[in-house]
């Protein structure tokens, strides 16, 4: 099998690549034990890298009103209505990896409204897809409804930038023909 491309844009080769660049990949080489294409795709604007990097990895750290997995299966519907093939393969796999139960973790990925979800994860899946697909449509109300189901105002902000994060990423992502890396495939399977 041909070697497949990560992205219609420049890929640096690893010989190419700055310093603090090096050491993320060295590090996701030995955590994953591969580099996620993302990384590759856009470390060609590095400065541009570090900045969505240290945005996404401070915004899916969990917290006690949002875990780290209930971020997962808002990537994951997110890139589901926008229809993003890489976030839903390495998120998909990264929600499985996180999940008690690897089949629900698919069944979220791929429609989450036929998943065994509770009433509060439904309400923040629904409310995370409107912010993605019409956020025009949201209002006040809203957060009045994620109240009712526990979240913080701290927690539903964070809903929200997850949400608008992933429909950032996942245009950029499809706009760029970016594949997801075959090992995410066989992740937790």
């Amino acid at each position: 099998m041909a070697e497949e491309r990560v992205s219609w844009f420049p890929v640096p080769a690893d010989d190419e690549l700055e310093e603090p660049e090096r050491k993320l990949f060295a590090k996701a080489e030995e955590n994953i034990g591969f580099v996620p294409n993302v990384f590759r795709a856009y470390a060609w604007r590095p400065e541009r890298f570090r900045a969505w990097f240290g945005h996404f990895k401070q915004l899916m750290e969990g917290t006690p009103g949002l875990s780290a997995q209930e971020r997962e299966m808002i990537s994951v519907a997110v890139s589901m209505a926008n229809g993003c093939l890489y976030c839903l393969v390495a998120h998909g796999a990264a929600l499985r990896v996180q999940s008690d139960d690897p089949v629900e973790a698919d069944r979220i990925t791929l429609d989450y409204r036929r998943a065994d979800l509770s009433p509060r994860h439904r309400a923040m899946l629904d409310f995370a897809v409107n912010v993605a697909r019409n956020p025009v449509e949201c209002e006040e109300a809203d957060l009045e409804a994620l109240r009712g189901h526990g979240f913080s105002d701290e927690d539903v902000w964070d809903i929200i930038e997850v949400a608008a994060m992933f429909s950032f990423t996942n245009r950029l992502a499809m706009a760029t023909g970016m594949l997801p890396n075959r090992e995410y495939h066989g992740l937790r399977r």
